[in-house]
């Protein structure tokens, strides 16, 4: 069978399969490239293939483990109770309020570039505000989302840093002027919020004093954050102690001090050793938080193969290549535009390392033959990421949809739109200022 005809249909069979909700994101993401590889006549070589994979994901596998479980025992000691009550206190009980601070919220938080991070800190923090004011978690998860796709451009959150290496750049010459059409992204997504807040407050109504009084009795007679978690493993007396360690954390995190995993790691049984030092108690929390911590890593290792197999069987070059062949002449002058309209579905079915180090790069050197250059297109391969955090390849994803306890599939349709009118927003953006060139010279 055509390769090429195989490499475009995996992904549309995969998507297809999960968001019909006729498979699992697990198993589909283990089985159907299994399929495909056999069919192209590669089964004694899948084994290396789905290993490679497996082994690319380890490192942010086992770092999903051990936040889970950290920011998992940051609520059980009631780490974020304070947080809650106070924003409470705030948004006095109008959904708008809450919406558009959810997003102010992930907007700061991404600043460090890291889309886990953002999505432990922003959900765990907020997710008993909405359980307990019954909120839509859908837009919750939403919103985080968009405010990591726009703040995903920063040049240590990773796909800048990909794009300026796979074309051998400067990220000088990449970044700064992306930085505009950033600031108007930002300023979307909190629109956004505050159009998906107006649709809360239409069907919750705004809550009155004596609500917002019963929400903060019912949180201070259970010693709940919103969540239903026993009062006996809160440790208000040493939140502050927690406090300074996750702030410790972060910034190591930020400062790049240690690998991420083994900085996860080191807070954990820190956290564990302080805040439960009876064996029994430690033995508790972990068996307490593992659930949500395997079921997402679970799928990220299953993602590992998908990707090893989509790699090894180079069916990420059949797509490349059949690309450049498809646009005509009489367009090449536009391939700019094209390459910043194409990496929303590239980005969406291909992993950013297959995109960028895969494809991009074929995309450049077609596109010199016109006079555009390679940071012009880096800038325009960078406008899919707010689509890109909405596939199935991204491992933070699942992170995100766990923690808010909802299905992948219902978040990617209740999302999807937004996130595509933010990456057409960046390009009009880039196109007005001149950062990316509406087109180039004809050869």
């Amino acid at each position: 069978m055509n390769p090429t005809l195989l490499a475009y249909a995996m992904p549309i069979v995969f998507m297809t399969l999960i968001m019909t909700k006729r498979m699992s994101v697990l198993t589909a993401l283990v089985l159907v490239p299994i399929g495909f590889g056999i069919i192209a006549g590669f089964g004694p070589k899948l084994g290396p293939m789905m290993l490679d994979g497996i082994k690319a994901l380890a490192p942010t596998g086992v770092m999903l483990t051990f936040a889970i479980l950290y920011f998992g025992l940051m609520i059980d000691a009631g780490l974020f109770d304070p947080v809650v009550k106070i924003v409470v206190r705030l948004v006095h009980g109008d959904p708008v309020k809450i919406v558009v601070g959810t997003a102010a919220l992930a907007l700061f938080v991404s600043l460090d570039g890291d889309g886990s991070t953002t999505y432990l800190i922003t959900t765990t923090a907020l997710l008993p505000l909405y359980v307990r004011l019954k909120m839509d978690r859908l837009v919750l998860a939403s919103v985080i989302m968009q405010a990591g796709g726009v703040m995903n451009i920063l040049p240590w959150g990773g796909p800048t840093a990909r794009a300026a290496t796979a074309l051998k750049l400067e990220m000088g010459e990449v970044f700064p002027p992306l930085v505009p059409a950033m600031l108007v992204g930002a300023g979307w997504v909190l629109f956004v919020a505050w159009v998906l807040g107006r649709r809360e407050r239409r069907r919750l109504g705004v809550l009155s004093d004596a609500k917002i009084g019963e929400v903060h009795a019912s949180m201070a007679d259970s010693g709940q954050s919103g969540l239903e978690i026993d009062a006996s493993i809160r440790r208000p007396r040493l939140i502050w102690i927690n406090l300074l360690l996750t702030i410790a954390l972060l910034v190591a995190l930020i400062a790049g001090s240690l690998p991420l995993p083994v900085l996860f790691l080191i807070a954990f049984a820190l956290a564990l050793v302080i805040n439960y030092p009876s064996l029994d108690e430690q033995k508790a929390r972990i068996a307490a938080n593992a659930g949500n911590a395997l079921a997402v890593v679970a799928v990220i290792f299953a993602a590992g193969i998908f990707t090893g197999i989509f790699s090894g069987t180079k069916m990420v070059d059949a797509i490349a290549n059949s690309v450049v062949a498809l646009v005509p002449a009489s367009l090449g002058a536009h391939f700019a535009v094209f390459t910043a309209i194409l990496s929303l579905p590239f980005t969406f079915f291909l992993s950013n390392d297959a995109f960028y180090f895969g494809v991009v790069p074929i995309l450049s050197q077609a596109a010199s033959a016109y006079g555009i250059t390679a940071a012009e297109i880096a800038r325009a391969s960078l406008v899919g990421q707010p689509v890109h955090l909405l596939s199935p390849l991204v491992p933070s994803t699942y992170l995100l949809v766990g923690l808010a306890k909802v299905e992948f599939g219902d978040h990617q349709k209740f999302t999807l739109k937004w996130t595509v009118a933010t990456s057409l927003l960046l390009l009009l953006v880039n196109l007005a200022i001149g950062v990316i060139p509406f087109a180039g010279r004809t050869p």
